[in-house]
């Protein structure tokens, strides 16, 4: 967690401990509100278990050339810092905050966000390219709706007007449940997808076609990632019981 050495190597943590001191934690919710952990997904697995299989798959290369072998020190604090690395660059270019909320990526603008449905279920857009952007204005009617107003639809990058254009789009979204939207914005390039539970995900039909969730024994999981090719990982057995 904490790593070979330093201060705090010997003492207990876990995944929302590493990501705090991390500063990762801190960038993790909504303005004006509690920081909210990512499950454990950024330290144990992102920062942590990805980054330790891709250390040990360099030292294996490494130890090929140079005969010799070493540790491989995979702290889950420095995994996790190294996750936020644009971040950091935007930072540098004066272009992040340390304002929770207030970001492009971290749920202030309104073409990076969720929003709710007629039906209480949720979307998901990521429109930030300009091509994108132009499309999610076409399919919600919003750039028609300031022109039905006499009113001139605010630059996509003009922060001050973020809120209110977040305003019109919840207002938007809800007046269409999950399903309709998907057959609104499903196969364009609105950068769109519904938000979906994990039990809903196995019945995607993306999921479904390319096999991304599997069943072994009874038990639904997600299928290898990343796949290869020439040689196609396969789960081989099921665990020796249920988790």
């Amino acid at each position: 967690g904490w790593g070979q050495h330093g201060p705090l190597a010997t003492t207990a943590g876990h995944d929302i401990n590493y990501i705090a001191l991390a500063g990762v934690l801190a960038h993790l919710g909504r303005a004006d509100e509690k920081p909210t952990p990512p499950i454990n997904l950024v330290g144990d697995f992102g920062g942590g278990g990805m980054l330790l299989a891709f250390g040990v798959v360099c030292a294996m290369l490494e130890a090929q050339r140079s005969g010799s072998g070493q540790v491989v020190d995979a702290a889950l604090v420095d995994g996790s810092a190294l996750l936020m690395t644009m971040m950091w660059g935007f930072k540098a270019m004066g272009i992040w905050s340390d304002e929770r909320g207030t970001n492009m990526l971290d749920t202030a603008a309104h073409f990076y966000d969720t929003y709710e449905c007629a039906d209480g279920e949720f979307v998901s857009i990521g429109s930030i390219e300009p091509q994108f952007y132009l499309q999610l204005l076409e399919h919600t009617g919003l750039q028609q709706a300031y022109a039905d107003r006499g009113a001139e639809l605010p630059s996509q990058m003009d922060r001050a007007r973020w809120p209110e254009l977040k305003g019109r789009l919840e207002e938007i979204f809800r007046t269409r449940t999950r399903d309709e939207w998907c057959q609104v914005m499903e196969g364009t390039d609105i950068c769109f997808a519904p938000v979906l539970s994990m039990e809903e995900a196995t019945r995607h039909p993306h999921n479904v076609q390319r096999k991304t969730l599997v069943e072994v024994a009874g038990i639904t999981q997600p299928a290898p990632a990343p796949r290869f090719d020439r040689t196609p990982a396969q789960i081989q057995r099921p665990p020796a019981h249920t988790g």
